[in-house]
């Protein structure tokens, strides 16, 4: 089981209305995600539009598995899950 820093952006943050959350002992981003959708009721309708980087991959796959050597290698390393909602410009 995995600690995970989950980080909010732009229309995501304003929903969430904090900037980061600290989920504790979860297995997979989906389980994160349960987490994040039980703390911040705000997000729920716009968390599906969202894409979501894992330390910085992005990641389609909500059963990919969160651990604490997750692509860095090392043992206690961070895991990051950002949530960045769909964005508009031209």
């Amino acid at each position: 089981m995995a600690d995970v820093t989950v980080r909010y952006y732009a229309g995501a943050r304003a929903a969430a209305g904090v900037e980061t959350d600290v989920i504790h002992g979860v297995r997979t981003v989906e389980d994160a995600l349960r987490r994040v959708r039980e703390l911040r009721t705000g997000i729920d309708r716009l968390l599906p539009a969202c894409s979501l980087l894992l330390n910085g991959v992005a990641v389609r796959d909500q059963q990919s598995t969160l651990g604490e050597n997750f692509l860095s290698g090392e043992r206690g390393a961070q895991v990051l899950l950002d949530v960045l909602p769909p964005f508009a410009g031209g």
